[in-house]
């Protein structure tokens, strides 16, 4: 009789009256060690068109055990009773997986299955009572053993985390690269290199790593170095602000030893003359740790002025943080640091959902593929004889300046906008200060309404421009509306935490993988609060081939490239020449590329002859096309689809429904079709995408038979006709044959998945038949409204 009861409880009843209370007898603190329903992921945004997306289903653990110090120890899977014991296990093992924990238990009740993933016990799976879950001591005595931990170095592992009153929890990604450095450092590990997609949160990471290691007393005195004041800043005040007063910014080269933490851009202790090297009034063995930030950008590099400092403070642990380390012939991130000890990709953080993924919008214009001669003599605007060789888009916006190809660009983003929201906050990286001035030119004319509400509506924002910099902030804040338009060149290509930033426009010159994963880094921080879950890239410089490169780790969901007459908007390094670079005062102390090549990662100069510096034409007579715009989208695997979207949808229907009876006989027993779609979409179905290229007044079901199995569609509109010439609603009253056509309006208005949910009786035009109540209570109850809607469903898909 009590197996027949437990078989009847529920997964909550099983963890609440078996697993707990198990937990508790083997000693484990249900406050402080066991978390239940502990949230792994976010799921994966779902881009869907125009429509607001949607996320996947987040990753929970029923049970994380944790151990002093935020380190996870074991993972528990529950399930009824209805399942075996190990039921859980496998979906157990990959959560551990993910969370780098070593023991997995899976229970439904009667008893516990263990799986030891250190390889170090009797048996890799092993069935125990419930009366015999291992105590905290056993399994961290296990853990030690398996780490390798001893005495002196599980007292610095096991520091405590910074926690503060507002409950902010670490991610699983941060918890695994804070516990792996601090580690790795425990156990003499002086060089750390921790690579982190943008967005990720670097800084907060580095800062429990720090605070972990300064209260272990084995790193008393810390150096933070980044190469932006605005970066050095908003650590300060933000996710190093428990420092309180042990902690200082180096400023004004002036040198205070009596501080612990010390916060510096590197170029405040560093130059060229060595009474500027600050950096030297401390002793070499000042410091005991230093974390370079964005450590790409000079440190990597063996003549860079980063290497000076780091090399002066060799004695010290350094951590050098990332999100593109460099690997060239000439520079390397791994050769001095070594091989990173942990890596959180952009496209792991894109699946799990804490990263906004993107469509790229390829523009090419026929002079930047056809290139362009100038006719023999020509002038340019200012009388200048133009040279007469082919210019190519290397050329454009640098030493060729065409005034319609600027207009072009401008009208293709005020068209994007146009037709999405004109207030979405949109980054325009263009080649240099002068081509950025001249985008702001043309995108004020074009958004004259916009301007003359506010002026700051399009800005500059350049490393020369005091008023364009100091609305950075303003920019990057989701609060402030203005500015929308930022045109750029350098200065907003890393350390911008531009959170609702949707559209990057990409009018620049990309040869660095670096600088591409930057630059696409801008926008991918997801900000729900502002309704910014995904991110367009508008790329007229054909960068985004970078994406076929296999250093890259993030495929766009989508790219699409219009025709000459199609709607811009998808269907539902070199140096900068001259004084044009975007680098501030002071040696670049607002800028972004300090270090010259070594810290800018430039291109070669081509045809340019090294530092030979070629005459700018600008020419305004000379026309601009569009050839192509294409959108392409991102495969369910990460892969860029490069097949038609047609054949891809067909492969991707075909592998879960072999025949269209197969497909007809699952749509017709679903009780909700919308669970049918939503299982197909997370197998890689692009219905939005779809709809867009076929057909929008097609409902789903129309879209799968017509393009896996070759069926003739029909619209929404004519299959709600066929219901209506029926005689499917003579035997209801009039009043409910009132809401069974509004429903079929509803339908053929906007498809299946309205007509199914219930709150679609709060909207128009069904709420002017009565609350939902009142219209449930015309069929006799809930129950048999919901019998009505399936049965109108049958009759429209023919199955009545």
């Amino acid at each position: 009789m009590a197996s027949i009861e437990k078989r009847a409880l529920s997964e909550q009843d099983i963890c609440t009256k078996y697993i707990t209370p198990a937990l508790e007898e083997a000693g484990w603190d249900i406050h402080t060690q066991i978390r239940q329903e502990y949230t792994i992921t976010q799921g994966r945004v779902i881009v869907k068109g125009r429509g607001k997306p949607s996320r996947e289903t987040p990753k929970r653990a029923d049970y994380v055990l944790f151990n002093k110090g935020n380190i996870p120890v074991a993972i528990i899977e529950a399930k009824d009773n209805n399942h075996s014991v190990g039921h859980g296990m496998q979906q157990g093992l990959s959560y551990a997986e993910m969370m780098k924990i070593p023991f997995v238990f899976s229970s439904n009740g009667d008893a516990f299955l263990e799986h030891d993933r250190t390889g170090q016990g009797e048996a890799v799976e092993r069935e125990i009572s419930l009366d015999a879950f291992p105590s905290p001591a056993d399994l961290w005595s296990r853990y030690r053993a398996w780490k390798g931990l001893d005495g002196p170095t599980e007292e610095v592992v096991t520091q405590d985390y910074y926690t503060d009153d507002s409950g902010k929890l670490s991610r699983y990604y941060q918890i695994n690269a804070i516990n792996q450095t601090v580690e790795a450092i425990a156990k003499g590990q002086d060089r750390i290199l921790l690579v982190m997609a943008t967005g990720t949160g670097k800084t907060y990471t580095a800062f429990q790593i720090i605070w972990r290691l300064w209260k272990a007393g084995i790193k008393k005195r810390i150096l933070f170095l980044a190469d932006r004041n605005i970066l050095v800043d908003q650590t300060k005040t933000n996710d190093f602000k428990p420092f309180g007063g042990a902690m200082t910014k180096i400023s004004k080269r002036q040198i205070d030893k009596s501080f612990e933490v010390y916060l510096s851009l590197y170029q405040a202790v560093t130059g060229n003359e060595e009474e500027k090297n600050v950096f030297k009034q401390f002793t070499p063995d000042f410091f005991d740790l230093i974390v370079i930030d964005e450590c790409h950008r000079g440190s990597a590099a063996d003549d860079a002025a980063w290497r000076e400092i780091l090399e002066y403070f060799s004695s010290a642990t350094q951590i050098g943080l990332t999100a593109t380390p460099k690997e060239t012939d000439e520079v390397s991130n791994i050769h001095y640091f070594g091989e990173p000890v942990y890596t959180y990709s952009l496209k792991q953080g894109i699946e799990d959902g804490f990263l906004a993924p993107y469509k790229v919008v390829r523009i090419d214009l026929d002079k930047d593929l056809m290139g362009w001669r100038p006719e023999e003599g020509m002038l340019d605007d200012y009388g200048n004889p133009i040279d007469d060789r082919i210019y190519n888009q290397k050329d454009f916006d640098r030493n060729l300046i065409l005034d319609q190809r600027t207009q072009l660009v401008a009208e293709k983003v005020t068209e994007f906008l146009m037709n999405t929201n004109r207030m979405d906050k949109t980054i325009i990286f263009c080649e240099n200060i002068d081509h950025a001035e001249r985008m702001r030119q043309a995108l004020v004319n074009l958004n004259q309404d916009k301007v003359s509400e506010n002026h700051r509506y399009v800005m500059r924002i350049t490393g020369d421009d005091q008023e364009g910099k100091a609305e950075l902030d303003n920019f990057i804040n989701p609060e402030e509306k203005h500015p929308v338009i930022a045109a750029t060149s350098r200065l907003m290509n890393t350390g911008v935490d531009a959170q609702t930033c949707k559209l990057i426009v990409l009018d620049q010159n990309i040869r660095s993988m670096t600088i591409f994963k930057q630059i696409i880094g801008r926008g991918t921080r997801i900000n729900e609060d502002y309704d910014k879950f995904f991110f367009t890239i508008m790329d007229f410089k054909k960068a985004t081939e970078l994406f076929a490169d296999p250093d890259f780790d993030g495929d766009p969901v989508q790219i699409y490239r219009p025709g000459p007459d199609d709607p811009v908007n998808p269907p539902d390094p070199e140096d900068e020449e001259g004084n044009d670079s975007d680098s501030g005062e002071n040696g670049g102390e607002f800028g972004d590329f300090p270090d010259g090549p070594e810290g800018g990662d430039f291109g070669d100069f081509g045809d340019l002859g090294g530092n030979v510096k070629r005459q700018k034409y600008y020419v305004g007579s000379v026309p601009v096309f569009v050839v192509a715009e294409r959108v392409q989208y991102m495969g369910k695997d990460g892969k860029l689809i490069t097949e038609s979207l047609k054949d891809y949808t067909k492969k991707a229907l075909l592998r879960s429904y072999s025949s269209l009876n197969d497909f007809l006989r699952t749509w017709t027993e679903a009780d909700k079709k919308e669970a049918v779609i939503a299982e197909l979409e997370n197998q890689g179905l692009l219905l939005e995408a779809l709809r867009e290229e076929v057909g929008r007044d097609y409902d789903a079901f129309d879209l799968i038979c017509h393009v896996a199995y070759d069926q003739p569609p029909l619209t929404r509109k004519e299959r709600a006709e066929q219901v209506k010439k029926k005689d499917y609603f003579s035997k209801y009253g009039d009043q409910s044959k009132a809401v069974l056509e509004a429903l079929l309006d509803k339908y053929s208005d906007e498809g299946i998945l309205e007509v199914e949910d219930m709150k679609v009786l709060q909207l128009q035009p069904l709420n002017k038949l009565g609350t939902p109540v009142e219209i449930v209570r015309t069929f006799g109850g809930k129950d048999q409204y919901l019998h009505a809607v399936k049965e109108m469903q049958s009759y429209l898909y023919g199955y009545a």
